[in-house]
């Protein structure tokens, strides 16, 4: 009987390690370059209305940039060739027709990490729906992960912020490729060298009074900011200073950073009296237990290249903001 009874536990012992090993189950790492987005579809859908739809979402223009850049560079497969390698993409749009119509995101289905939004339809014009229903859902999904795979691989290798946490409170993860340029008070400079410019970061803290709510939030942060650039960010030629460019309407919204309330505010800077300018992304951070606003904006100059990804980059540093 005892023979019988340790036999039989085994039996259940072996089974339940199989059933364990199938519920974790490995999957690779993902691949891809940031803000890519594999496309999966059938090239009838892609080259007609539905493929169309795809193109109005995810490749809308950038907001903030001088020249017009897409949310994402997307690449198209048909669904028969979605196989091996192709699967460890990070961010998948996947279309399915002829299923009720919906839109799921599921994470790591094939890879880690890894983002696919399944999106369904009984016909054509149920799929081109559910994509403008959701576009937003989508796009925040695929930004979400974007974020996150940026953030990733710049704490490769940081840069040493102790200087700006014990003069500001806050902790900002930044490469190492970057320096701190000019440490002025509670006014940080953070520059990074690129072939056809720079890319920077500009850290300080306002009272919360210089920030009102409403309509004139996007007033008091300009203004912030071109006073802030007019004492710090000097140019080369005498009388020349950074300022916002007058004649492209700054974009403004509210944000969450740090689970903090934040305003977001995408324009573009130029340096007065001289020939240089850029697009620029400025969060203001509400810290209301210490009575202020937590200022980091980043810029960037890089004529004749496209800025997107820069200006990603900086968006994912800023997010990384932590007030101590």
């Amino acid at each position: 009987m005892i023979k019988k009874a340790l036999s039989l536990l085994l039996v259940v012992v072996l089974f339940s390690s199989c059933d364990d090993k199938k519920a974790q189950r490995f999957v690779g790492k993902s691949s891809g370059n940031i803000n890519s987005v594999v496309v999966v579809a059938d090239n009838q859908l892609w080259e007609g209305r539905v493929g169309d739809a795809i193109r109005d979402v995810l490749a809308a223009p950038v907001e903030g940039l001088s020249l017009e850049e897409p949310q994402f560079t997307m690449s198209q497969m048909p669904t028969q060739v979605f196989t091996g390698f192709a699967k460890k993409n990070r961010t998948i749009l996947k279309i399915e027709k002829g299923k009720e119509a919906s839109t799921k995101v599921a994470a790591d289905a094939y890879a880690t990490p890894q983002t696919m939004v399944v999106v369904s339809g009984m016909t054509n014009a149920e799929i081109i729906n559910e994509i403008e229903t959701n576009a937003a859902k989508i796009i925040n999904a695929f930004k979400k992960t974007e974020i996150t795979e940026r953030q990733r691989r710049t704490s490769k290798s940081l840069f040493n912020d102790s200087k700006i946490k014990e003069q500001l409170g806050i902790s900002l993860k930044f490469p190492s490729a970057y320096r701190i340029a000019k440490s002025d008070g509670d006014f940080f400079w953070i520059r990074r060298d690129i072939k056809t410019g720079n890319v920077d970061l500009m850290v300080y803290e306002v009272p919360l009074s210089a920030i009102r709510k409403g309509d004139s939030t996007v007033l008091d942060v300009i203004r912030l900011r071109d006073s802030v650039g007019k004492i710090h960010i000097e140019g080369s030629v005498d009388g020349s200073h950074m300022a916002t460019e007058p004649h492209f309407t700054p974009y403004i919204k509210e944000s969450i950073v740090d689970n903090k309330p934040a305003f977001e505010t995408k324009g573009l800077w130029d340096l007065k009296n001289a020939f240089m300018s850029g697009p620029f992304i400025n969060y203001a951070v509400e810290d209301k237990v210490n009575d202020r606003y937590i200022i980091v904006e980043g810029y960037v100059f890089a004529p004749s290249v496209e800025k997107r990804d820069y200006v990603f980059e900086l968006e994912s540093i800023i997010k990384s903001l932590v007030i101590q």
